[in-house]
């Protein structure tokens, strides 16, 4: 079931560019991080219980999808992370196809390896990781469907 509520833009000015081009032609194609494709997921704002989209590398693995909390390799998590945390249902949008998903965070053996999906897809996350002493946290989406 779609999420419903008020939408609620962000204040960084990169990031509601790409939502507001990603809204107006329909298809996360439309837009890029550093030449690499996106989706863009929908989720409950932790604080405001408004709704958010957020675009984030596309690391796709069988249908699910990961959302890497790297913040540029910053000393602390995105805001984002504990929206995930708060509100694990989301909905997620690859190219035209939009879905909804369920939310978990990894550890162990399988952060390992969707960290290294992440990386395949991404490979900045790998420096990102060198630069900060905190774990970038990795979370799993996968299709309520």
């Amino acid at each position: 079931m779609p999420l419903e509520g008020t939408f609620e833009p962000t204040p960084v000015d990169w990031v509601r560019e790409q939502v507001d081009t990603v809204l107006a032609t329909g298809t996360t194609a439309s837009v890029d991080i550093q030449g690499l494709p996106v989706v863009v997921v929908t989720m409950r704002g932790v604080r405001t219980g408004k709704l958010r989209l957020v675009p984030l590398m596309r690391v796709e693995h069988e249908g699910c999808y990961a959302a890497v909390g790297s913040r540029g390799g910053a000393p602390t998590d995105p805001s984002w992370v504990g929206n995930l945390r708060a509100h694990p249902e989301v909905e997620l949008q690859d190219g035209t196809v939009r879905g909804d998903y369920v939310v978990r965070e990894v550890h162990g053996d399988e952060r390992a390896q969707w960290w290294e999906r992440a990386v395949a897809a991404y490979p900045d996350y790998a420096d990102y990781q060198q630069s900060t002493s905190r774990l970038i946290p990795v979370f799993v989406l996968e299709p309520t469907e």
